[in-house]
């Protein structure tokens, strides 16, 4: 009985389903390719989780080079188990050098867009200009930090905690900005406004100490210090920018950090008794019931109550963005000093 079992499944897995060439495609050599296959891709993916739980133990530096082994380990093991899979059909691969051709031509047809992205996320794992963890923004607007770079679209996570997916092509064709390339600070901008003939050494002074007052907020140094500048002249108003370094976790989250400095450069300005202007028109009168002038304070009754000049003596005020010109132009001459001269 058992002998009879055993011919019968000997049978049945010698069973032809189809030739290609001489080459003789059985039931078992079929169920063999699938299962050596499905191990193939089941040990790529235990090998990635266990090498995505050593990267998240390692040091941030560390972690990029082990997310591109990662990357090389899986598509690894899934290529081998595909050629071992197709060694146990029988199959001579130097016999399909017809359908390699028909192959390429479809590649170069219906198949050309996952092959671009699929190139595109290996220069992107080798290139290095951007990594896992790196914060960037496109010109499109979708910012957030890089949490995977797979065979046909990076995922960024934005602030509100969504997954968003690019083609790897568009971080490589188009330009993208990363604030944290290299784990360098970066300076921001929070822009404000305080109404005309206040004191702009006290609003600079009360903007300086709230800024300094958040936490994230980086040590003043030789080449990055907070400052303040008066960028323009409104319609109600002085327009200043609070210029500040924050820490790189806070580049991170750059809706956060500007919601936190315009809240406390709002609270400086009403403790310190400042205006904060609201759009307005001044309007002048130039003629009343057909009077100018003196004659005209006289008919409605106002007559010595013209308002005299106003002497406003303004006191000396550090002008940040002068100094910050003047910095740059001293490390300018300082790296042009250090250059060799040519001979």
């Amino acid at each position: 009985m058992e002998t009879e079992i055993a011919a019968d499944f000997q049978s049945f897995t010698a069973f032809e389903l189809v030739r290609l060439g001489k080459t003789s495609v059985t039931v078992g050599g079929l169920a063999a390719a699938i299962f050596i296959i499905a191990a193939a891709v089941l040990a790529a993916r235990i090998a990635a989780g266990a090498i995505r739980r050593i990267r998240r133990r390692v040091d941030t530096e560390a972690a990029p080079s082990i997310y591109i082994f990662e990357k090389l380990t899986t598509y690894g093991l899934v290529v081998f188990g595909v050629i071992a899979a197709f060694s146990t059909l029988g199959l001579d691969l130097s016999s399909f050098t017809l359908f390699a051709g028909a192959l390429g031509v479809g590649l170069g047809f219906g198949m050309q867009g996952i092959v671009k992205e699929f190139i595109s996320g290996l220069i992107l794992l080798f290139d290095k200009l951007i990594r896992i963890g790196d914060y960037i923004e496109l010109q499109t607007g979708e910012r957030g930090v890089v949490a995977e770079i797979g065979p046909r679209a990076t995922r960024i996570r934005n602030n509100d905690d969504l997954d968003v997916l690019i083609p790897n092509s568009r971080l490589i064709e188009a330009p993208v900005t990363n604030w944290t390339h290299q784990n360098g600070a970066r300076r921001m901008h929070i822009p404000f406004r305080v109404a005309y003939g206040v004191d702009k050494e006290a609003v600079r002074a009360a903007v300086l100490r709230a800024a300094h007052a958040v936490p994230f907020t980086m040590k003043d140094t030789s080449a990055r210090k907070t400052q303040v500048w008066l960028i323009g002249f409104g319609d109600s108003g002085l327009s200043f920018e609070l210029v500040v370094w924050p820490a790189v976790e806070a580049v991170k989250r750059p809706n956060a950090t500007h919601a936190a400095y315009t809240w406390a450069i709002e609270d400086a300005l009403r403790a310190g008794g400042f205006e904060v202007p609201l759009p307005q028109r001044e309007m002048r009168v130039r003629s009343v019931f057909g009077e100018e002038g003196e004659d005209a304070l006289q008919t409605l009754g106002l007559a010595g109550h013209a308002p005299g000049a106003r002497i406003n003596l303004a006191r000396a005020s550090t002008n940040d963005a002068a100094e910050d010109l003047a910095r740059g132009a001293e490390l300018d001459a300082a790296e042009e000093a250090s250059r060799p001269k040519p001979r």
